[in-house]
């Protein structure tokens, strides 16, 4: 009975202390109060903008939204270990465009091999296995992969202030869907222990999906070839597919997600679009529209007249990473 009763009262205290700071690792300012002030006015019952609970739906980028994606996206930096740990078997790819520059660590290389060299690596790296175990080798990399300036595991490099947003929406009876131009069984490995938000709540591009029987057993095999690419236009495709309600809030950090948050927008009703810059070169990246990686141009020139809210990482986080 009186663990009961000490669980009960520090449950208390825990709601109290949620309740008087949310957002605890966002500086007090315009950009917290906006967001506070928007949560507020759709879920109390007696505001002329309420939302119901069932409609509360907030959609989230990852790359640069919710992790870091610099120097390169994540699972950029995944296929190319990938080719490295497979090289061996293929002797060819010594002298063989994209791989040669992959092994070679020549990013130009790389570069210049465009779309058609891209879709050539996730072809090998990510297809011709089953479903589980490519979730196994991601699983595996993940677990022991570090980001080349933190030296901190990938999944160490998500961004508190984020992590505390989707709680605090949570906790208001939002239901929190990852939107991504990633990979959707990628970011299924780590969505639900990383963010809280489980493998059905995200949303991603995709290579096809075959059944087979292997070895006896059914098997959900990957093949080398694209499915969806949840993209720009992509993503208001996908949320509705998958989710089937237009978002209420929508939360990115780059062009890739304009369509998104004009989407979310533009609905009927309280909508509110979030675009986080990343202004803060010390404590992480500063790039917007000349980066390769989560270019942010179109929609940080429009942000203003569309009354999408920017935030800056420099200026309105007291932290970025986890402690």
């Amino acid at each position: 009975m009186r663990t009961l009763i000490t669980a009960l009262f520090w449950g208390c205290l825990v709601s109290l202390s949620w309740a008087a700071e949310p957002l605890a690792s966002w500086h007090e300012g315009t950009t917290k109060a906006a967001i506070v002030k928007f949560v507020e006015r759709v879920c109390e019952a007696n505001s002329a903008e309420f939302v119901p609970p069932s409609e509360r739906i907030a959609v989230f980028d990852n790359d640069g939204t919710l992790w870091c994606e610099q120097p390169m996206y994540v699972q950029l930096a995944f296929a190319l270990d990938r080719v490295k740990a497979m090289a061996a078997d293929h002797p060819e790819w010594k002298s063989e465009e994209p791989f040669k520059s992959v092994l070679n660590d020549d990013f130009a290389g790389i570069a210049a091999a465009g779309k058609a060299g891209l879709l050539k690596i996730i072809a090998v790296t990510h297809a011709g296995m089953t479903n589980d175990q490519f979730e196994s080798l991601a699983t595996q990399w993940l677990a022991t992969a570090k980001h080349p300036r933190f030296k901190r595991s990938y999944t160490e490099c998500v961004y508190q202030p984020m992590l505390e947003l989707l709680d605090y929406l949570r906790a208001n009876h939002f239901k929190t869907y990852i939107v991504s131009g990633g990979g959707i069984e990628m970011i299924r490995v780590f969505s639900s222990e990383t963010y809280g938000i489980p493998p059905e709540q995200v949303v991603g591009s995709s290579i096809k999906l075959v059944y087979e029987r292997r070895d006896g057993q059914p098997a959900l095999v990957r093949q080398p070839e694209v499915d969806f690419i949840d993209d720009k236009e992509g993503k208001p495709v996908g949320i509705q597919k998958f989710i089937g309600r237009r978002p209420v809030i929508a939360v990115g950090n780059s062009d890739g997600d304009f369509e998104m948050l004009e989407y979310t927008t533009s609905g009927q009703g309280p909508r509110l679009g979030i675009i986080l810059h990343h202004t803060d070169a010390e404590r992480e990246y500063a790039y917007d529209r000349s980066s390769h990686f989560g270019r942010l141009d179109k929609a940080l020139t429009e942000a203003k007249q569309r009354n999408w809210l920017i935030v800056d990482m420099q200026v309105d986080w007291d932290s970025v990473f986890p402690r």
